[in-house]
């Protein structure tokens, strides 16, 4: 049997793609299911586009993208199903998914509440050509329906009589804590993109109090955004990677995960909160849509919404190393039996058979 995952972004590079798909590859191999990935845009394709440069390089790149998706719905090869996480072309109508669909059945994945309109403050001039009303076309000729959780699952049953929920979920093999953390220093960490940065700025306020309280033994990180800096803190954002992701996750004794409370943050699918928990790391997380049945507040986690709360609920985890212990193998244990690659991998696999057939 033959995958083809309509991907927008070359391996690596996407967190929707990395958590909900990428991570099933070697399972999916195992079980005879091989995975032709086309994809579309590299890391300097990603710079150019949704960076500030100009209409006329963002319009090649665009072209150049759109040569390749006709290419890859089009050519004549033997595809037994197609998988598109969250759409297979990023403008405009859904023209990419309905020529794949008359090729082979489309499994369709999604993890965010994507029929919103949402733009990138780079491209908000462009965002007539971000259009979301191609979703409910895209979900309808699908014929599978994954989503990331129930608040998505139940806008999408609308429009497909087969919608499953599959989590995003951890390879919990390869994000697993330390054996041994011998630091008196409590470091607290978020690790993100540019685009979800904006999610901790509010919470700067609540975690200068902390800083003043306990001064040299909080350590503070924040990864994902290298342009971000707040001098009170005297914190400087660090480049993403791979490698560097998982070493701050591995020193991190408390994972943060604050969230607005609006329509598109409730179909968010906890997955800051959910990588931090299965690094045994003790987690905060704002108690907005998935966070409230991930976490129970006290036993795998800790829930905030105001500033208060949030001081209190970190406040609780700096003095307590034996409550952070506690909470954090909670947390841990929560992701490796709801949320983990390994217990999904097989649903997947079987979700992608069934379309097949």
């Amino acid at each position: 049997m033959k995958v083809g995952f309509l991907a927008l972004q070359a391996p690596d590079l996407s967190p929707g793609q990395r958590y909900r798909f990428e991570a099933f590859l070697p399972h999916l191999s195992r079980r005879g299911i091989e995975v032709s990935y086309d994809w579309l845009l590299d890391r300097d394709d990603l710079r150019v586009f949704y960076g500030r440069e100009s209409p006329v390089k963002k319009g090649l790149i665009a072209a150049k993208a759109a040569l390749r998706r006709l290419r890859s719905v089009v050519r004549p090869r033997e595809i037994d199903v197609f998988f598109v996480q969250r759409e297979a072309f990023f403008l405009l109508n859904h023209w990419s998914e309905w020529l794949a669909h008359l090729r082979a059945p489309v499994v369709f994945d999604f993890d965010d509440a994507i029929w919103i309109h949402a733009v990138s403050e780079a491209n908000r001039r462009f965002a007539f050509l971000k259009n979301v009303e191609k979703i409910p076309r895209v979900v309808g000729l699908s014929h599978t329906v994954i989503a990331g959780n129930e608040y998505l699952a139940t806008w999408a049953r609308q429009h497909s009589r087969n919608v499953q929920v599959i989590p995003t979920c951890v390879d919990t093999d390869r994000f697993a804590p330390l054996s041994n953390r011998a630091d008196s220093v409590v470091t607290i960490g978020w690790s993100g993109s540019p685009s979800t940065v904006a999610h901790l700025r509010p919470l700067l306020p609540a975690l200068e109090r902390v800083k003043a309280r306990y001064q040299d033994r909080v350590r503070l990180r924040v990864m994902g955004d290298p342009t971000f800096s707040h001098a009170p803190l005297g914190l400087q954002g660090e480049a993403w990677s791979a490698e560097a992701e998982l070493e701050l996750l591995r020193r991190m004794d408390i994972g943060l995960m604050p969230l607005p409370d609006d329509a598109w943050t409730r179909g968010k699918c906890g997955l800051k909160g959910l990588v931090s928990m299965s690094m045994g790391a003790a987690t905060v997380m704002s108690p907005v849509g998935v966070n409230t049945e991930i976490v129970k507040h006290g036993e795998n986690g800790l829930l905030a919404r105001t500033d208060d709360e949030w001081v209190e609920a970190l406040s609780r985890l700096i003095d307590d190393a034996a409550l952070r212990q506690r909470i954090g193998a909670a947390g841990r244990a929560t992701v490796v039996e709801r949320y983990s690659v390994q217990r999904w991998q097989e649903p997947l696999a079987a979700l992608l058979l069934d379309a097949a057939r």
